[in-house]
């Protein structure tokens, strides 16, 4: 049940990502990878702040931040 709900989640962060950073989402599979690795992302960023999460709006927040930090990398990156 952790799984299915951790996945949801990266669902929504990476859905929320998209339509923040470029005005569009990344389709299903886009939107999961970017959301569950903005995830692994957020929550290292959030204890290195010493920031801790509560509940579901907090953990899709912190993998929202995390996948926009990511998509920020990602463009670095590609203009490089």
């Amino acid at each position: 049940m952790k799984l299915f709900l951790f996945l949801i989640i990266g669902i929504i962060a990476g859905w929320l990502a998209g339509h923040l950073a470029k005005g569009k989402g990344f389709g299903l599979l886009g939107n999961l990878v970017i959301g569950v690795v903005g995830a692994y992302i957020g929550g290292f960023l959030f204890a290195v702040i010493g920031l801790a999460t509560i509940g579901l709006i907090g953990s899709i927040l912190m993998a929202t931040v995390g996948a926009l930090v990511l998509l920020w990398l990602v463009q670095l990156i590609k203009r490089i």
